[in-house]
């Protein structure tokens, strides 16, 4: 079996579904369920005895200890992360305990499990940490996308976290011999994404007949890359990845903010038309830009496709349409993810950003 970190959350969540169907392998999933942490995400899996899931933080040292020794995986995903920009700004303390302390705790605790493992086990064990093109810092629109090489440079606290988390990955490797593996993605897009994300906001407050508020001008770039996509990366380079190497899990599909926001309101106008026949576009509405926000992040997915053969299944228009879809099929996983907790948040972050 393996240990998965955050595997309740939306990308952690995923990768859970996809590994007990694709593989039929056990998992132990470690989640903390904070706000963005939802069992309802894995609700399929209710009474499936390969799934195990124990309730705590990566921090617990103890905690992580004894399900190691008590479950003896193979592998350790490690997902679990404070991932909102936004709230890195308004609250950055979280980000650092989870992202930066929680992972050397998370480190610690399978550095001593690894090192206590018989010869042949030892070899075959890995810890993949999951992280993101953020900590390479922005890019200008001429510039080429980032490689694995590239340079870190965070613009957030929780860019700046992440790449300390990095860091920390690597130097164990190095210092420790201990068995990693990482890979940076980009944005990921799909179902169960908490709607404080892009995507999943424009479809709950187009529906509603709310506001779709874009920072600035809306001309970020980002390259999206499908879910779905990023777990068969994620399990490929766990099955393949050179020891100590970084792989960068890209979409290939870079396109602006405000062009994502259009195209989901051109599939809704399609899929669930609004009553008055006008386009859920006339609700967009500009508003201040985020502190030191990212022009451009593009991610070159060269190596991982020319070492181990992967490549994303998905373009944007046919992710887009299955995530839609998906929102739409789903209205009470929506309602009930839209905590007070994340309506708080959502006033917090928007309402002191007037058109």
């Amino acid at each position: 079996m393996i240990l998965v970190t955050g595997g309740a959350g939306f990308i952690g969540a995923n990768f859970v579904l996809d590994w007990v169907a694709q593989t039929g392998e056990a998992v132990v999933n470690l989640d903390k369920l904070t706000y963005a942490g939802n069992l309802e995400n894995l609700s399929s899996l209710q009474a499936e005895a390969r799934h195990i899931f124990a309730q705590g933080d990566i921090g617990d040292h103890a905690l992580v200890a004894s399900l190691l020794t008590q479950h003896q995986p193979r592998a350790v995903v490690n997902f679990a992360a404070e991932s909102h920009v936004d709230r890195s700004i308004h609250s950055p303390e979280a980000f650092i305990q989870t992202n930066v302390m929680g992972t050397f705790q998370l480190l610690e605790a399978v550095r001593a499990y690894w090192g206590g493992l018989a010869s042949d086990t030892k070899a075959n064990f890995r810890f993949l940490h999951v992280s993101t093109d953020e900590v390479y810092g922005s890019l200008a629109a001429t510039d080429p996308a980032f490689t694995e090489t590239h340079q870190y440079e965070p613009n957030s606290p929780y860019s700046a976290s992440k790449a300390a988390s990095d860091h920390l990955v690597r130097a164990y490797h190095h210092t420790y011999g201990l068995p990693v593996l990482t890979t940076n993605c980009s944005n990921n897009y799909g179902p169960y994404h908490f709607p404080e994300k892009l995507i999943p906001l424009m479809v709950v407050n187009a529906l509603a007949g709310k506001p779709l508020p874009i920072y600035g001008d809306g001309q970020q770039i980002r390259d999206w890359l499908y879910v779905k996509d990023h777990c068969s990366a994620i399990r490929r380079v766990l099955e393949a990845g050179r020891l100590g190497e970084t792989y960068n899990v890209g979409g290939w599909n870079e396109m602006p903010n405000l062009d994502i926001v259009h195209t989901v309101c051109g599939l809704l106008d399609t899929l669930r038309p609004r009553a008055d026949g006008q386009s859920y576009a006339t609700q967009i509405t500009y508003v201040t830009d985020r502190p030191g926000h990212d022009r451009r992040y593009a991610i070159d997915a060269s190596k991982i496709e020319r070492e181990l053969g992967w490549k994303p299944a998905e373009t944007f228009a046919s992710g887009i349409a299955k995530t839609i879809a998906w929102y739409l099929d789903n209205p009470e996983w929506v309602a009930r993810v839209q905590s007070g907790a994340y309506r708080d948040w959502v006033d917090t972050n928007y309402a002191a950003r007037a058109a």
